[in-house]
């Protein structure tokens, strides 16, 4: 390829995962780090800024690096897309590093395009699939969790020392419950959601 332009492209699913093992390995792979594009957000889809920046610049002289499939994305049917719109209509090659059969350099030909499309429907199928089992593992474990009697979420915030004494006090309609919830610092309607509840948990 004359003057061909190689660019590299980095995702990470959050700000606090680390994006320095794919830097490298594109680094050794000889793509210039002032062309790594890279974008810290999920994979579910192709809405993320510096792809899109990156797309525009991808023609035929144009190589594309990533490190692995499903840093270019997780979703099976818009990974697909993805790499036809870079492979067909850009017109550019893409190495996926850590599979070397996703090379479009190599046997640019009918079966070399032919092994290439039915390798990426798999991986992007089993990525898109895993993902499935992940989000199932995760609320099968939450359901679990829940039978065994494990709590989610923030913990209960502990009621003030007057709450019972402002409780019976409204239940024997000494003030109202307007009084009563502003002794206890609380709204109306949350003092009488945790009065009820007191009182069925009360043995």
């Amino acid at each position: 390829m004359v003057n061909e332009k190689i660019y590299g492209y980095v995702r990470v699913s959050s700000k606090e995962q680390n994006e320095d093992r794919q830097k490298f390995a594109l680094l050794e792979a000889g793509v210039p780090e002032q062309q790594i594009y890279m974008d810290k957000l999920s994979g579910k889809d192709f809405e993320r800024p510096q792809y899109k920046k990156l797309i525009k610049k991808l023609d035929s002289n144009s190589v594309l690096y990533i490190k692995s499939i499903d840093r270019l994305g997780r979703n099976y049917i818009e990974l697909n897309e993805q790499w036809r719109v870079i492979t067909k209509e850009k017109e550019a090659d893409i190495v996926v590093i850590d599979m070397p059969l996703l090379d479009t350099r190599n046997d640019k030909n009918l079966l070399g395009t032919f092994i290439s499309d039915i390798v990426l429907s798999l991986l992007g199928f089993v990525a898109e699939n895993e993902r499935a089992n992940i989000r199932q593992r995760q609320a099968e474990g939450i359901a679990a969790a829940r039978i065994r009697g494990v709590s989610f979420g923030r913990p209960p915030i502990p009621l003030p020392d007057n709450f019972n004494e402002m409780r019976k006090r409204w239940r024997d309609g000494e003030i109202t419950i307007k009084k009563a919830a502003e002794a206890c610092n609380m709204k109306p309607k949350t003092f009488y959601s945790k009065a009820v509840k007191y009182e069925k948990e009360k043995p």
